[in-house]
């Protein structure tokens, strides 16, 4: 096992690149001691050591991640790691508020865990002039077409922590709230984006939330804003590859994850070129493909020197640590500007579904809704979190 692992030499060729925990911080020590136990005992000194580089409460200014992105689906598996634990914070939660319904249990709970793990990462907040350490906090999915509902909820949770970023859909209704907390000053990450479109209509979205908040005088200290693109979602929910089959294209996994880099490459240099007040981040990461009998990572590695926010969950990041020859990658500088092969853009090009996502204005905002990926993301969002609902519901007895 490397000394420096693969996600700490990427940044260490990468400028300005953030690593971020995608789950709740709380389930990160849990999550450590089942690494080690199922780790080489030659390799868990090593481990250990690595550990404490990635969250160090002690020095946060130093540790490998800098933020965290949440939502109510992963707030439930920090429940689910300590069940005994949050069952007990709901029954207290309940007697502090008499006559509280299962969805009210279900709210209230899931901004005591919002709260838990955002304040394991105030130290680096503060440490960082408010510029890093937030958490992500997403607003119901259930809620993802209506724009009054998810402005109460970003509201609230907004309210939870000076470094809470509530993370809003790519909707036609979500950019419309993007822009309204953006002229409240209320940091926002824009998730369920796919293509480039959504992407673009973010970033105008907060330009003109951020001219509202300069011309009325609104604190910007404690605001930034990410735009996620959801890649493997993109590639792999979206159906990239049956859609391509229809039009007689064959692709290989290794093209679908080029397509979807082909997506994130371009925004990125948008915003490049633009200068924009956005950062790009980077989600739905897969682990491959195989190259001549060599694993690989490329949606990581060719994002090389890239300013951009990766986020990794506990999953991808066990995969990648035991990646057999994960050791034997190394990166190439500044390979994020690097374009996707030509031959291989003519290929994709001849697939709607990939020359809509890839194009500015391939997609109105009324069109966003119909997004497959969009749809079966939501889909997938809301029943998880219907789960933690009726977790809150056995709470109540």
């Amino acid at each position: 096992m490397e000394e420096r692992n693969f996600f700490e030499r990427l940044v260490d060729i990468s400028p300005g690149m953030e690593i971020w925990w995608d789950s709740s911080p709380v389930v990160f020590e849990n999550w450590c001691k089942k690494i080690l136990d199922k780790a080489d005992p030659a390799d868990r000194d090593l481990l250990q050591t690595q550990f404490s580089r990635m969250y160090d409460k002690d020095n946060p200014q130093d540790q490998l991640f800098r933020g965290v992105t949440t939502n109510p689906p992963l707030s439930l598996q920090a429940i689910q790691t300590n069940p005994a634990y949050w069952i007990g914070v709901a029954k207290d939660i309940v007697s502090e508020n008499p006559g509280l319904d299962r969805e009210g249990l279900f709210w209230k709970l899931y901004k005591t865990v919002v709260k838990a793990g955002s304040e394991m990462y105030l130290p680096l907040f503060e440490a960082s002039g408010y510029k890093e350490g937030y958490l992500s906090g997403q607003v119901d999915p259930r809620s993802v077409f209506d724009k009054d509902a998810m402005i109460r909820q970003a509201e609230e949770i907004a309210a939870i922590n000076p470094n809470v970023m509530v993370k809003i859909p790519g909707s036609k209704q979500g950019y419309e709230v993007i822009e309204y907390l953006t002229s409240k000053g209320i940091p926002t990450n824009n998730t369920l984006s796919f293509v480039l479109p959504q992407l673009v209509d973010c970033t105008d979205s907060v330009e003109r939330g951020l001219e509202t908040a300069r011309r009325n005088g609104v604190d910007l200290s404690r605001w930034r804003s990410v735009i996620t693109h959801m890649e493997g979602r993109f590639g792999n929910l979206g159906g990239l590859k049956d859609l391509a089959q229809e039009e007689g294209v064959e692709l290989t996994d290794g093209e679908i994850r080029l397509a979807e880099l082909a997506v994130f490459k371009k925004a990125y240099k948008y915003l490049l070129d633009n200068d924009r007040s956005s950062k790009m981040l980077a989600c739905s990461l897969i682990v491959g493909p195989t190259v001549d009998g060599e694993n690989r990572v490329w949606h990581l590695e060719e994002k090389a020197g890239a300013n951009v926010v990766v986020t990794c969950p506990p999953t991808f990041i066990d995969k990648v640590l035991f990646l057999p020859g994960v050791e034997k990658i190394s990166f190439d500088k500044d390979r994020i500007l690097e374009d996707i092969p030509g031959k291989l853009m003519e290929k994709l090009m001849r697939v709607p579904y990939f020359e809509r996502g890839y194009a500015e204005d391939g997609y109105t905002r009324d069109e966003y809704n119909t997004i497959p990926a969009l749809q079966r993301t939501a889909e997938q969002f809301s029943k998880a979190t219907d789960e933690m609902v009726d977790f809150a519901g056995k709470c109540l007895g």
